[in-house]
């Protein structure tokens, strides 16, 4: 199927690994003009070359090494994606983060750090992203959310922030309609990728992870990158025209929600 996305520019935020890394090349697979931001720069550029290798069009990759709880990083990374790239078609919001425990022993910077991290890049990115999709006469954003965002588990600042992504996806999805710009929120379960959360606990307690397997997933594995990275550029091409205000699940029946 071709998802008509060639020659498309994507921003991607937190692209240089994990999910981030994995929609992006999903998105250069498809033909798009990608752009990715990270801190760290030596990573940020092994991604930029393995993305230009894959695609086979290096040019057609932007790194710009940001961090996305700055609103001036934030605003460089849109405006070199539009000065290089030529515009802006689709966002990912991707970056998230979420520490601390329970209600007593989670102190409010450490809440506080959980929504600079993951809600506000959200809302500043397509703040500032949207004027070029309105001027183009339409585009994609999607955030990407949790299974622990529509029903209880994982930590609860992270609860708490997806859950809060989920529901800024509807509102914006609302708003943003009568623009020709769709969007929506994807819901991974538990993924495994090197260097990821589920990796070090894997690689720390392999027996106690492989009961987790067992109890917790029905297909008995963990979920790929790469499976949210393509429902990532399906969401972003126009084979999803009638689909925004959504959340998609994408954790192999994981989840207990009938919604």
């Amino acid at each position: 199927m071709d998802l008509g996305l060639a020659g498309k520019v994507a921003i991607v935020t937190g692209g240089s690994k994990g999910l981030g890394l994995a929609a992006a090349h999903a998105l250069v697979a498809e033909g798009a003009r990608v752009a990715i931001c990270g801190r760290t720069p030596a990573t940020l550029a092994q991604a930029a070359q393995a993305l230009g290798a894959r695609g086979g069009r290096p040019n057609d990759v932007l790194a710009v090494t940001a961090d996305v709880s700055s609103e001036g990083d934030l605003k460089r990374l849109v405006d070199e994606t539009v000065s290089r790239l030529g515009g802006v078609d689709v966002l990912v919001n991707n970056v998230g983060l979420g520490k601390g425990g329970g209600l007593m022993d989670t102190p409010d910077d450490v809440w506080q750090q959980a929504f600079d991290q993951t809600l506000f890049p959200a809302i500043r990115a397509s703040r500032l992203v949207v004027p070029h999709m309105q001027r183009a006469g339409g585009g994609v954003i999607l955030l990407i959310a949790s299974i622990w965002g529509r029903e209880s588990g994982g930590r609860m600042t992270y609860n708490a922030v997806k859950a809060a992504e989920i529901s800024l996806g509807k509102a914006l999805a609302q708003q943003l309609a009568p623009s020709g710009i769709r969007v929506n929120s994807i819901a991974p379960g538990s993924i495994l990728f090197e260097g990821g959360s589920w990796h070090q606990r894997q690689q720390a307690d392999p027996d106690g992870i492989a009961k987790f397997l067992a109890r917790e997933l029905p297909f008995g594995r963990f979920g790929r990158a790469d499976e949210v990275g393509d429902v990532v550029a399906f969401l972003a091409s126009s084979r999803a025209s009638w689909i925004s205000g959504a959340c998609i699940t994408v954790d192999g029946c994981q989840s207990r929600s009938n919604i």
